[in-house]
């Protein structure tokens, strides 16, 4: 009575449900790796964030430096003077909450030491009236201060964000040592600081931006498990379907004999 599997529907659907065998078990791995990519960088900032700073540049000690992986959201301290001639914002960026669009304000730091300057991110301020307009910005801190902050590889350019052609002046839409190195002539130690405290702290300043969330695993985990689940389905209900058609096939078979057959389950 199973002859039917050798049937081009059942054939058809028994390569179908091989092509899925493989097709979920690699989805369901696919889900684990980012599972674990997650895990990884929630342990990678967790770290970053908890141990001690050090000097800016002891880290980024030439223009162009490309901040890797391992030292990024790494806590920083930098001391010198605040470049305010040279002062900028980046468009589109949310607050704390993610509720509103504004802009994060970016000053180069004229490092004490001589070595160049570095672009420091001291946080968001909300959108003025118009978008061509330059917002209103706290002032930066006169003077020599020291600050700490998150090392942050610079931003590129994708398919939604480019270059700033277009833009007011003093706005831009990515925060990029390399762009500004090149519109300014200034010498810009590769990556920027996010700024987290200053010392002498200002009576006012933009919102300082929060640390990234390291606790959140996301969902992946659990979509890996049912992709395998799933996985295992394919045959069964394989089987399931054969075994009904089957049934129906000798109960069909009875009727057309006239006789009461008594189909087991």
């Amino acid at each position: 009575m199973y002859r039917f599997l050798l049937s081009r529907r059942w054939l058809i659907t028994l390569l179908i449900a091989l092509l899925l065998i493989p097709t979920t078990i690699r989805l369901g791995f696919w889900q684990l790796h980012r599972h674990e990519a997650r895990v990884d960088r929630n342990e990678l900032i967790a770290h970053a964030l908890t141990d001690r700073p050090v000097p800016f540049d002891t880290l980024s000690t030439e223009p162009g430096f490309a901040v890797p992986k391992g030292l990024t959201w790494r806590s920083v301290t930098a001391t010198g003077q605040y470049d305010t001639a040279h002062e900028f914002v980046v468009r589109k960026r949310t607050d704390s909450g993610g509720d509103k669009i504004g802009y994060f304000v970016v000053t180069p730091l004229v490092l004490a030491d001589g070595r160049g300057s570095v672009l420091v991110n001291r946080g968001w301020v909300a959108s003025g009236a118009s978008a061509v307009d330059y917002p209103q910005v706290p002032a930066a801190p006169a003077g020599q201060v020291t600050l700490t902050g998150r090392l942050r590889p610079d931003e590129a350019a994708t398919g939604s964000i480019r270059d700033r052609a277009g833009l007011p002046d003093r706005q831009f839409n990515l925060i990029s040592s390399t762009q500004q190195a090149r519109d300014t002539g200034a010498t810009l130690l590769g990556g920027y600081l996010e700024l987290t405290a200053t010392e002498p702290a200002p009576a006012d300043q933009p919102e300082l931006l929060p640390e990234p969330d390291h606790s959140d695993i996301g969902p992946h985990m659990a979509y890996a498990i049912q992709w395998w689940l799933f996985t295992a389905l394919i045959p069964v209900g394989f089987v399931v379907m054969a075994r009904r058609e089957a049934k129906d096939r000798r109960k069909e078979a009875a009727e057309a004999e006239g006789l009461t057959v008594a189909v087991p389950a």
